[in-house]
């Protein structure tokens, strides 16, 4: 075929492949003989593609999909070339309910509840949360960063690229600033992204044994507007329960936290049925996580709010599961 300069039709085609062969893709790496998980409706589960590959430049996928699609040989693809071996790639993976920033262990408490001690009782005895939050309360910011990064790398090992950090074991303006601090370093320490969720009503601390609603009040004038002032938490999370808040002082952190421009999730319905997932879809909750004895009325509810429910099965078979 014969271009003529003076002929725009052919100039314009012969403009269009110079500028394809100049910006043939030269990616820095390409991953071959691998299965895609990709999570777009292909008419597969998952969006799954079977002998695909997986090509990426500066840090952004640039090809995701059949190996027979390629839009040329590897080598003149990418600068890296590897085989997955028949591997499964997966999005990055969303932690989205995690205590992950703590000090200390509980790792007594599982033999109190192998002899048949409930999670409840090991709460009133003082175990539980109280007995983190002490250990909590004793670190050092770098020491507290220094074992969480721990827990963190441990999720990235496992796929998780997005994780959600709640505070709730400082229970103290001091404390709660601290390991909320601690999050947002582990998501520049790891290159990750941390958003971070404030639980200052976890439990009552010791100080404020016998005076809860004093420590509610705490929460809601001193704790909240000093944490969002600072732009430290992304979202407020309470625990309603019958061993922790109740649905009307949940109600006045929720009252706040949006008033404050923050969203909310909440821990509801773990351990009874409170109405906890109704409370989170008033307030358009992000979630409402547990949901172990939720009503049909709290299901609905948050289906028409769009609250996401977040169910943790491992939770209840680690810490509410007693041996008898």
């Amino acid at each position: 075929m014969v271009i003529c300069a003076d002929n725009p039709f052919d100039a314009d085609l012969r403009a269009s492949r110079l500028e394809k062969t100049m910006t043939l893709p030269r990616w820095d790496g390409l991953l071959l003989d691998c299965r895609l998980a990709t999570l777009c409706d292909n008419g597969t589960a998952y969006g799954a593609i079977e002998r695909a590959a997986l090509g990426w430049r500066n840090g952004r996928i640039e090809f995701a999909g059949p190996e027979s699609q390629l839009p040329g040989d590897p080598a003149s693809l990418a600068a890296r070339v590897e085989s997955a071996g028949n591997a499964w790639i997966t999005p990055g993976l969303i932690d989205c309910h995690t205590h992950l920033v703590f000090a200390g262990n509980r790792a007594a408490e599982f033999e109190l509840r192998l002899n048949g001690a409930s999670y409840e009782e090991i709460a009133r005895a003082g175990g539980g949360i109280v007995s983190t939050v002490n250990q909590t309360r004793a670190a050092s910011e770098e020491d507290l960063l220094a074992q969480s990064l721990a827990r963190a790398r441990a999720l990235l090992a496992d796929g998780a690229t997005t994780i959600e950090i709640k505070s709730g074991y400082g229970l103290d303006l001091d404390s709660e600033i601290k390991m909320l601090s601690t999050a947002r370093r582990i998501g520049a320490e790891l290159g990750i992204t941390v958003r971070t969720t404030f639980l200052g009503a976890h439990a009552v601390p010791q100080e404020f044994a016998g005076r809860q609603s004093d420590y509610v009040d705490e929460v809601c004038i001193r704790m909240l507007p000093a944490i969002a002032n600072e732009g430290l938490a992304d979202a407020v999370d309470a625990f309603c329960e019958t061993i922790a808040f109740t649905p009307s002082e949940t109600r006045r952190v929720f009252e706040t936290a949006r008033a404050l421009g923050l969203p909310v999730k909440l821990h509801a319905d773990q351990l009874s049925d409170t109405g906890g997932a109704a409370l989170a879809a008033e307030f358009a909750g992000l979630s409402a996580d547990h949901l172990e004895y939720t009503n049909e009325a709290g299901v609905k509810a948050m289906a028409s709010a769009g609250t996401v429910a977040v169910m943790l099965p491992a939770a209840f078979y680690t810490c509410l599961c007693a041996r008898r």
